[in-house]
């Protein structure tokens, strides 16, 4: 982290964007480069703009700030660099200069970001069938944004809820569950899954109430209100008495790690691979196709555990998608707000994906699930998605 004065973010970015060095190492693992193919779609092009920017020598154009709102945020570039440059940091500082875009979908984000609205709303789509039924009337006039949202609506999995385990006596300490917005009503039962398995390995669970972190806020450079959910997440965690706070969304992750600094924040595979001598896990004779959002290679950096987890389920045949640059295109706000684009990433994923011969995708981050299921939906695929920690509840062996 680079030490400097909170008052004056321009010089935060200058001196971020010095930690490059231009080798371009980052231009292979870049999805948008690889998409585009234009150096300004690149993580060294959109230092290259966030130090200009920043050192007022170009002024805030759409041409300026069209490459860096493009930016999925995927931290392959971050990953790979060896001067070390924190690129997401730059990326939220440059963003918080330039504030949202003037077609940020403000109003369908507010619902996202609201559980109990974004429940309601969901149920009175699926009574009605509008989904269907107002892209139809509406045709070129319904909005971009608002289209991609109805495409993205679940269609549920075709394998069984989980059922309720029965809670080894708690010797490993607590562990607080972060819901958040949109995977608390569409993950909720993958949040009960991972309550199971880290209840059956012996840790003892709470919940915090359900709502936004702020990813999407700080990532779109809504600062004020990033700030304010940030300052709710503290006081949330302030009275949960745990050891751990966890997410099953690794799209939360760095958002909640920059509110909560000190904090033990992740996901829940690590802790329940280190206790996996614990789970016993019923035969699965399938083929899975594996997808690991970026946020969980990059942030969380938990794939390895993930698929220590997912051997442990005999009979079950593991195919692993392609690591960067591919990316499936959601990047939170990002397929409402590019919906043309994350089509383009995602069908480069898709096309993968038909090659595998799998039976079930895994993917762990709800953004990434709902926006492959889409995909999968146009091209007439019934191929079911599920979130990982689903499936290994489901499989758990409780005798």
């Amino acid at each position: 982290m680079i030490d400097m004065p909170l008052e004056k973010p321009q010089h935060r970015i200058a001196v971020l964007a010095d930690q490059c060095v231009q080798c371009g190492l980052c231009l292979p693992v870049c999805p948008t480069y690889g998409l585009d193919g234009n150096e300004a779609e690149s993580p060294r092009g959109r230092i290259a703009l966030a130090a200009a920017l920043a050192r007022g020598q170009v002024s805030v154009t759409t041409a300026l700030r069209e490459p860096i709102d493009h930016c999925l945020g995927c931290l392959n570039c971050q990953r790979v660099c060896p001067a070390g440059v924190h690129y997401e940091e730059l990326l939220v500082e440059t963003r918080g200069l330039l504030g949202p875009a003037p077609d940020r979908p403000a109003l369908l984000l507010g619902v996202v970001k609201r559980p109990k609205l974004n429940r309601w709303l969901q149920r009175l789509v699926r009574w009605t069938g509008a989904a269907r039924w107002v892209p139809a009337i509406l045709g070129g006039k319904t909005a971009p944004s608002w289209r991609a949202a109805l495409s993205l609506l679940p269609r549920g999995s075709k394998l069984s809820a989980v059922n309720s385990i029965s809670q080894r006596e708690p010797d490993l300490g607590a562990v607080a569950l972060f819901p958040g917005c949109t995977a608390s009503v569409q993950d909720a039962e993958a949040e009960r899954a991972a309550e199971s398995l880290l209840r059956a390995v012996g840790y003892r669970v709470t919940r915090l109430p359900a709502f936004c972190c702020g990813a999407l806020d700080l990532h779109d450079g809504a600062t004020a209100d990033a700030d304010k959910a940030s300052d709710k997440v503290q006081r949330a965690w302030s009275g949960a008495q745990a050891d751990h706070l966890i997410t099953i969304t690794p799209g939360c992750l760095s958002t909640l790690r920059r509110a909560l600094p000190g904090v033990r924040v992740g996901d829940p595979y690590a802790l329940l691979a280190e206790h996996s001598d614990r789970l016993s896990f019923r035969p699965l004779a399938l083929c899975v196709a594996l997808h690991v959002p970026c946020t969980q290679a990059n942030v969380a950096r938990s794939d390895a555990a993930l698929v220590q987890l997912l051997k442990r389920i005999p009979n079950l045949e593991l195919k692993r998608l392609s690591t960067p640059p591919y990316c499936c295109g959601a990047a939170g706000s990002h397929v409402l707000q590019f919906p043309d684009r994350a089509e383009r990433l995602r069908d480069d994923v898709i096309a993968h994906i038909n090659t595998l011969d799998a039976q079930l995708i895994l993917s762990s981050n709800i953004g990434c699930r709902l926006h492959l299921a889409a995909g999968l939906a146009e091209h007439a695929s019934t191929l079911p998605t599920l979130h990982p920690l689903t499936l290994l509840a489901q499989q758990l062996d409780i005798r």
